[in-house]
């Protein structure tokens, strides 16, 4: 069984080997939806199909619509628990501190 110490460590060495490999993905799914949204309210025609192609996945040759929102969204559940895990522990360390 792992000590705390050591899961502690190793949730943090996934949390970062991972963040810099979903920071584009999560950005530009981010950005992409914004701008579509934005030239859809506007009622502009061209450049949405770009956007959206882009949004979902399909980038020139390489379509990767079908598993992009999972790996996207796996990604990011990842982040966020490991990312919650270490705040919760840097908080009950500072209990113990105190």
């Amino acid at each position: 069984m792992k000590t705390p110490k050591s899961r502690t460590r190793s949730i943090r060495q996934l949390h970062k080997a991972l963040a810099p490999l979903m920071l584009v993905p999560l950005v530009l799914t981010a950005l992409t939806g914004t701008l579509y949204q934005i030239i859809d309210l506007a009622g502009i025609e061209r450049g949405g199909d770009l956007l959206m192609n882009l949004h979902k996945g399909n980038f020139g040759p390489l379509h990767l619509d079908v598993i992009y929102p999972f790996l996207n969204a796996l990604g990011l559940i990842v982040l966020a628990v490991s990312g919650i895990s270490m705040w919760l522990t840097m908080r009950s360390n500072r209990r113990l501190a105190d």
